[in-house]
């Protein structure tokens, strides 16, 4: 079972304070992975994600408005669950080799992809149908502080802009976090072609996929 860490918490109705609350909320999100993978996003329920993680339906609601917010809550927790073991690998990882970092960061979203309950739907910010089309999609809403709301691909590489600068001990200045998001986008695009053409990833995909974020980013660190 996977914890609950501060980035979770944000769009949360209600912030857990207490030990048993923080596990009833992993537990939810937990089953709501587990479900994701069993039914699908159409086919998912609060009521079926109570029921699994062997709490009260109000327990949910306590937490979440509806699924959504539990998609996003979950997505969320991926990132700082990302976040974490890509630290870690970087611990091992001598700070002049970029090109071991930048692997390091492929190889834990590639093991996260293949492994983590739920992943495939929701990523780091969900993949899941947002619902039928429509007129054009509003402007981002507007975070406590007045700023847009970042999509999840910026909020990946803002994750990652800080680690491999203290990596590389140098500042985390606009350019670096342009290229990180440069490479995250690209990366991405990548990943999806080569999850919908092997289940598991087409490895000659992953490869070119690999050898291209290097190449792009060997311009300015190598």
């Amino acid at each position: 079972m996977y914890g609950v860490s501060a980035g979770t918490h944000d769009g949360l109705r209600r912030v857990p304070v207490q030990r048993r609350s923080a596990a009833r909320l992993a537990r939810i999100l937990d089953a709501c992975a587990e479900l994701l993978d069993e039914t699908g996003y159409e086919e998912l329920s609060t009521r079926a994600v109570a029921t699994r993680a062997g709490v009260p339906i109000g327990s949910v609601y306590r937490f979440f408005g509806n699924k959504r917010a539990m998609a996003d809550a979950l997505a969320r927790r991926n990132l700082d669950s990302y976040a974490r073991r890509v630290e870690r690998r970087l611990a091992a990882i001598p700070s002049a080799d970029w090109r071991a970092a930048i692997d390091a960061m492929l190889d834990e979203y590639l093991a996260m992809k293949r492994t983590v309950p739920g992943f495939g739907l929701v990523d780091f910010g969900a993949r899941i149908p947002a619902g039928p089309p429509g007129p054009a999609p509003a402007p981002a809403p507007a975070a406590a502080d007045g700023e847009p709301v970042r999509d999840a691909n910026h909020r990946v590489a803002d994750r990652l802009a800080t680690l491999l600068a203290a990596q590389l001990r140098r500042a985390p200045d606009p350019a670096l976090c342009r290229m990180v998001l440069v490479a995250v986008e690209a990366a991405d695009a990548l990943f999806q072609l080569a999850f919908r053409t092997d289940a598991s990833g087409d490895p000659d995909i992953i490869a070119e996929t690999r050898e291209l974020v290097r190449a792009y980013l060997a311009r300015t660190l190598g």
